[in-house]
């Protein structure tokens, strides 16, 4: 295979076939939590993108080169440490730059750094062992899955807003259904890759 088409069929693999959130089921929080609204949904996803991408680069370089194989037992608190650290400045920057979108967001965007899909990306590619190009396209590539996830249940929620729900699915119920509803049709996905 060819160097693009790798990429290509990582990202895809990364993003549709194992989805982070609704394969894994991780990084819930925001993704029940922020998916109200598409606008809200799309920067909460470009903000977990580039703390993604952003901290699989760094925690690749501080893994490889400083902590290795003889200071494994400190990978989960080095990799929390550095994630906080990304998710404030990005903080920073979108309060500074984005001051609607950081007020939409409100609780759920310092969440991320507890978001365990943005931990997950970093310690799964420590474990196995991912070189530099593997951590990016995987980071990459799991990042714009939780994109997807997060934007097609935004739209779903704001379609549902205008239906006629039974009592008992309304609120939360009925996002869960849905989301259990868009894992099912994720794993449709499995086959492909």
């Amino acid at each position: 295979m060819s160097a693009i088409t790798t990429l290509v069929v990582g990202i895809i693999s990364a993003a549709l076939v194992n989805n982070v959130v609704l394969s894994r089921f991780l990084g819930l929080c925001p993704f029940l939590g922020v998916s109200r609204k598409t606008s809200t949904a799309v920067g909460m996803g470009g903000a977990v993108i580039a703390v993604i991408t952003v901290s699989s680069c760094i925690t690749y370089f501080i893994n490889v080169y400083i902590l290795g194989e003889t200071y494994a037992y400190l990978r989960t608190i080095v990799f929390i440490l550095i994630i906080a650290g990304l998710v404030q400045c990005v903080e920073i920057i979108m309060k500074k730059t984005m001051p609607a979108l950081y007020k939409s967001l409100g609780v759920y965007l310092p969440l991320i750094t507890t978001n365990c899909s943005v931990l997950g990306v970093a310690i799964d590619s420590a474990q196995n062992s991912y070189n530099f190009a593997e951590t990016m396209i995987y980071s990459v590539g799991t990042a714009i899955g939780f994109l997807i996830a997060i934007v097609i249940m935004s739209g779903i929620r704001e379609r549902i807003e205008d239906n006629d729900v039974p009592e008992a699915f309304q609120g939360m119920p009925i996002v869960l259904v849905t989301a259990g509803l868009m894992a099912i049709a994720f794993v449709g996905f499995s086959g492909t890759m």
